[in-house]
């Protein structure tokens, strides 16, 4: 083992943690005060639950030998993950470091039912969905499984452009149909509390340097490319999007700016070890009007993907994955190049793995949904959505209000 690649690894695992109360403070911000807490329950809840049944059953599934599907169950209850080194780091450290992935991929899905999802049934759907449909996609491409073994270097995704955002968002898109629109009038709906949104954000974004560069597996020169194009292509979509609203006529916001970081984040994901520091601020600046349109059309339907996981994480996420068959380059990550230096067919498999991933993803997730209907409600009562899901599901408020 080295112990400095042991060090960053332990360094990158605290920081993609950190990542999902982070995400708890930019959802919730977004929502309206009486459900502020139920929103960012959804993401703490997730700690818990999908961390459970990762160490039981998830991290057997997405690593084990298995077949090209899924892994089998040799490590199940992590029997034999122990202090022996996998790679250069110990494999428990290797175990809890994707351990923290699945946590954030499962809670990036409530972004889309907030507002109106059953507490309960949100519990039992994450921890299932954990073990149903992210451990495979993950063994897909992490894990030896069938979309690793595409052509000469597999599906590229550096860190979780299909596993995670691809993925999420697909699951997002059919819980939204699967769960229904909230009531009411959706237009007059407001953020309750915007610098909760831009903390989440900003912290969102230094937890993603764990999240890209300690995809690396060590303290290497991947993971310092990952750090530089964590760093660029986010600025390159804030800077896209803030010019986007200019262009429009339109004052460029604060909830614009946070999505536009995220956005960024997103798309660079997948693509982070395997391209070069200008291709990532093109790859950002590409980013930005994809999923800025796609916000736009998204808040002129009846589709009440609330918080824009679609728009962010799929449209971001999928542009990411394609694009990383377009940058990608050997002479930056030392094995893969893209359609720009001569490896055309590498777009093509990129674009199967985000077609495989958002079908399998959408048809699970909705066959999930319909089994858990059967037994729980997936929907909170009329009653408890007019009220607040923060006193009906959790019984306290975010906010003391004069009695």
């Amino acid at each position: 083992m080295v112990p400095a690649d042991v060090a960053w690894m332990l360094a990158s695992a605290a920081l993609v943690l950190l990542m999902t109360p982070a995400l708890a403070f930019f959802y919730g911000g977004l929502v309206r005060s009486t459900n502020a807490l139920n929103t960012m329950m959804m993401s703490f809840v997730a700690l818990a639950f999908v961390a459970i049944a990762w160490a039981l059953l998830g991290y057997s599934l997405a690593f084990g030998e298995g077949s090209s599907l899924v892994g089998d169950l040799s490590m199940v209850f992590l029997r034999g993950v122990d202090l022996e080194p996998n790679g250069t780091i110990p494999h428990v450290l290797f175990m809890s470091y994707q351990g923290t992935f699945a946590i954030i991929t499962a809670a990036l899905i409530s972004g889309a039912i907030v507002e109106r999802m059953r507490f309960s049934a949100y519990i039992v759907f994450i921890t299932l969905w954990s073990l149903v449909i992210y451990a495979p996609v993950a063994h897909w491409v992490w894990g030896g499984g069938l979309l690793s073994r595409l052509g000469e270097n597999g599906a590229l995704d550096f860190a979780g452009g299909t596993v995670v955002h691809v993925n999420a968002a697909a699951a997002a898109l059919v819980a939204v149909i699967a769960v229904g629109p909230r009531r009411g009038e959706r237009s007059g709906i407001l953020p309750h509390n915007v610098p909760f949104t831009l903390l989440g954000a900003g912290v969102l974004w230094f937890g993603w340097f764990g999240f890209n560069a300690g995809s690396a597996l060590g303290a290497n020169e991947s993971a310092a490319l990952a750090f530089t194009t964590t760093m660029l292509a986010p600025a390159g979509t804030l800077a896209g999007w803030v010019l986007l609203d200019f262009i429009r006529g339109k004052n460029p916001t604060a909830v614009g700016g946070a999505t536009a970081i995220v956005v960024g984040l997103v798309a660079v994901t997948p693509a982070a070890g395997f391209i070069g520091p200008m291709s990532a601020i093109v790859l950002g600046l590409v980013a930005a009007p994809c999923s800025y349109y796609a916000v736009q059309w998204r808040a002129r339907t009846t589709f009440d993907d609330s918080l824009d996981v679609v728009a962010a994480h799929g449209v971001g996420g999928t542009v990411g994955a394609l694009l990383t068959g377009v940058f990608a380059s050997a002479a930056w990550n030392g094995s893969a190049d893209g359609l720009l230096f001569g490896n055309p067919a590498q777009l093509g498999i990129q674009a199967i793995a985000v077609a495989g991933t958002w079908v399998f993803s959408g048809v699970g997730t909705f066959i999930l949904l319909k089994l858990i209907g059967l037994v729980i409600p997936l929907r909170a009562d009329a009653g408890d959505e007019d009220l607040g899901l923060d006193m009906s599901q959790h019984g306290e408020e975010a906010y003391a209000r004069p009695e």
